[in-house]
């Protein structure tokens, strides 16, 4: 019998959850394993048809606008799945990699579990309740070399304001690692 099971690779910005993912998916092609790699469609970085790590390690993928188009892109023989970006995704994503698991597949989901804010981010409380295995990772703080948990967004060189758009896809040019105490939002003056 097949065992399914969720995987969680989480962290802030720069801290390797997607290079992490790329490295699992090679070991299960290495195991000669049937993988499908997805990823938003919102997610345009660095490739519109592959997840990229930050150092810029890839790997083809599927994009897809939502999580049912996920489920209805699995192969008869697919035994392990990967969700690159997972806090883009609606709740819906929930019921689809239980649904997978449930099947027998491997689900390695990879997402940042907080926004710029330092808040739970999208569906990822959820994913991470539910996955068997969490790995999370961190990264260095730029301004202390601490290790940082935390992704700072920056605006012309200053913190993004709390009430700014929760959502800003971007990398290095609007991203920062930051450690608990150098993570700066502050709350817009009137």
């Amino acid at each position: 019998m097949k065992k399914g099971a969720i995987e969680a690779i989480t962290g802030c910005m720069f801290s390797g959850k997607s290079e992490e993912l790329i490295r699992r998916l090679k070991r299960a092609l290495i195991a000669k394993q049937k993988i499908q790699v997805f990823k938003p469609g919102i997610d345009t970085r660095y490739d519109v048809d592959n997840v990229v790590s930050h150092s810029g390690s890839r790997i083809e993928a599927e994009v897809v606008e939502s999580p049912e188009d996920i489920f209805r892109k699995i192969g008869e023989n697919t035994q392990v799945v990967a969700i690159d970006e997972a806090q883009f995704f609606s709740e819906g994503i929930i019921n689809v990699i239980n649904n997978l698991a449930d099947k027998g597949i491997k689900v390695i989901v990879a997402g940042l579990d907080t926004d710029f804010k330092g808040e739970p981010f999208g569906p990822m409380p959820q994913i991470l309740a539910i996955a068997e295995m969490v790995d999370k990772l961190t990264a260095i703080c730029v301004l202390c070399g601490s290790e940082a948990t935390r992704t700072q967004r920056i605006i012309n060189g200053q913190p993004a304001y709390y009430d700014d758009p929760v959502i800003m896809v971007g990398a290095k040019e609007l991203y920062e690692a930051r450690c608990r105490q150098h993570h700066e939002v502050p709350i817009r003056k009137s």
